[in-house]
């Protein structure tokens, strides 16, 4: 059975690269490519489903201002991304839920070759069909392993060096039969999963890591604070540690890929999704929808 780029049987794909469209996983990517060779690329990652591409506008504007963060110089304008997003998403079967991921990356560098040359930057859309989770939820380990902060690493971008460093924490935690890891910053306070954000509720407040600059503050995780808070709910950004999610009532999680899904297990404590997840998700929903009415 063929299988695409990502290693998954027949999953369709379309690329934009040099102006236009491509069926399937384009290679588009030398070995002499900056960005392979070195690193110098990020993106973004926007979804399309149940006719719904929520917040769209708002991951196209942030891959332009990781690629500058990089060092990099955009060559989209993040409007010009969101339209051809959407032409793209229309040769789409539209049964399946489609992951959108704009790039840029430097395909040449400057002093010795190390930093990207900016006007090397080039663009690139891929646009992929991928289900969205099923909302019934993941487990946690706590990783020995950190966050870095923005002296040592691209934390102010989405940058894709960043993601061994979640990559070999989330191998870790499965070696000891978890899903997925609970990563803190360099100070020992909650950062985030190795995929996504998270929050705890605990007496009716809802909590999640204040952003302080190790992490991606998420625009899935920012629109969900923004409709609890509309809901009347109080939700407080601030410090925390791992055994405040060991002594939560509830926990979840947001993030682009599958939106905001519960967490059923931190290390050695169990938890049912609960009354604040139920609540995130359907509100979440909500304003995905609205913004098609």
């Amino acid at each position: 059975m063929a299988k695409d780029a990502q290693g998954t049987p027949d999953r369709r794909s379309r690329t934009w690269f040099d102006g236009r469209w491509h069926e399937g996983a384009l290679n588009c990517v030398s070995p002499a490519t900056h960005g392979l060779w070195l690193g110098s690329s990020v993106f973004d990652g926007a979804r399309w489903f149940e006719g719904l591409s929520p917040d769209l506008d708002l991951h196209c504007q942030r891959v332009n201002r990781s690629a500058r963060a990089m060092g990099l110089e955009p060559t989209m304008a993040s409007g010009e991304i969101e339209r051809l997003v959407l032409e793209g998403i229309a040769d789409f079967d539209g049964n399946t839920a489609i992951y959108v991921k704009p790039m840029y990356w430097a395909t040449a560098g400057g002093f010795m070759g190390v930093p990207p040359e900016p006007s090397s930057t080039v663009f690139c859309l891929y646009l992929f069909e991928s289900p969205m989770m099923e909302p019934t939820g993941f487990t946690l380990g706590l990783s020995p392993f950190r966050r870095p902060t923005v002296e040592v690493a691209m934390t102010d971008a989405k940058a894709g060096c960043l993601y061994p460093n979640s990559g070999r924490a989330i191998t870790e935690v499965r070696s000891r039969g978890y899903d997925n890891a609970l990563m803190c910053d360099m100070l020992g306070n909650v950062a985030e999963t190795a995929t996504s954000n998270i929050f705890l509720a605990k007496n009716g407040v809802v909590m999640t890591p204040i952003a302080n600059g190790c992490f991606l503050s998420g625009i899935t995780r920012a629109r969900v604070i923004e409709c609890l808070r509309a809901d009347g709910v109080e939700v407080i950004e601030k410090t925390l540690r791992p055994q405040d999610f060991l002594e939560a009532d509830e926990l979840f999680s947001t993030g682009n890929h599958s939106k905001v899904v519960p967490i059923t297990r931190f290390e050695s404590v169990s938890f049912q999704p609960g009354h604040f997840y139920r609540r995130s998700r359907e509100l979440y929903w909500e304003f995905a929808k609205a913004g098609v009415a």
